[in-house]
């Protein structure tokens, strides 16, 4: 859950009920994936910088959950590769060799993996999930906005009992020896979790008689700007992707 003091380091709470909506998160939340994954390389940190802005001025929250050691160390492991792998090994820096070339395109893989995930750390913590499966439901995908909010919802707790599962392994001495077949059963551990608690969502849909096809619409949180938000986001992507700067 978001804490008032996290809200409050960006635009007031007020403003953002009243002026932002389901629809107005969205289209931040889609321009800034597709901008980021179709942008050209040349104009790619002027796509990145335009989303990074937007997304510390309507939710700043999610800078501070990426600040992290092991989002940092993800971040970094991702853009590592083609530091080696990518056009000759033209530089070097205390002795180890690395290309020029494959420095750019880490820096390139860097910014697209922060925005990506700032991006969804930002809806997901922003966003009601009840009005997306509500979008969903008024699209006409019967059933699918239930799907993904149960999903959704579930993320968090999935994500605490994978915490829960490795510190239970790490404390118990299951990664000193045989460090595979502790990883396995790890993995296997929270497989079983998700699964037993998807049975039981399942369950409980059906003992109340849920159908898909019977779902209701929710509904649907318009803020005042989210239409004017759409209308520019959309031109917005077309000059990243299409116009030469």
């Amino acid at each position: 859950m978001i804490s008032q003091r996290s809200l409050s380091l960006g635009l007031p709470t007020s403003f953002k009920e009243q002026y932002l909506g389901t629809v107005g998160y969205l289209a931040i939340f889609f321009f800034s994936i597709a901008a980021v994954m179709l942008t050209p390389a040349q104009r790619l940190p002027w796509a990145a910088v335009v989303c990074l802005l937007a997304a510390a001025l309507v939710y700043p929250q999610a800078f501070r959950s990426l600040m992290r050691l092991r989002w940092l160390v993800m971040i970094g492991l991702m853009a590592l590769p083609p530091l080696f792998l990518i056009g000759d090994l033209d530089r070097s820096l205390a002795g180890i060799p690395y290309s020029s070339e494959g420095l750019l395109s880490g820096m390139q893989i860097a910014l697209r993996v922060l925005v990506v995930l700032v991006a969804i750390q930002g809806m997901t913590s922003s966003v009601d999930i009840s009005s997306v499966a509500g979008l969903l439901e008024r699209a006409g995908m019967h059933g699918l906005g239930f799907s993904v909010g149960v999903a959704l919802n579930l993320l968090p707790g999935l994500l605490q009992s994978a915490q829960n599962a490795w510190r239970s392994l790490w404390m118990r001495g299951g990664l000193r020896k045989q460090r595979l077949r502790g990883l396995r059963l790890l993995a296997v551990t929270i497989i079983a979790g998700a699964l037993s608690r998807a049975e039981e969502i399942a369950l409980a849909a059906e003992a109340r008689a849920f159908l898909p096809e019977c779902a209701r619409s929710m509904p649907i949180k318009i803020g005042k700007l989210d239409w004017a938000i759409l209308a520019v986001s959309l031109p917005g992507l077309l000059a990243f992707v299409f116009i030469p700067v």
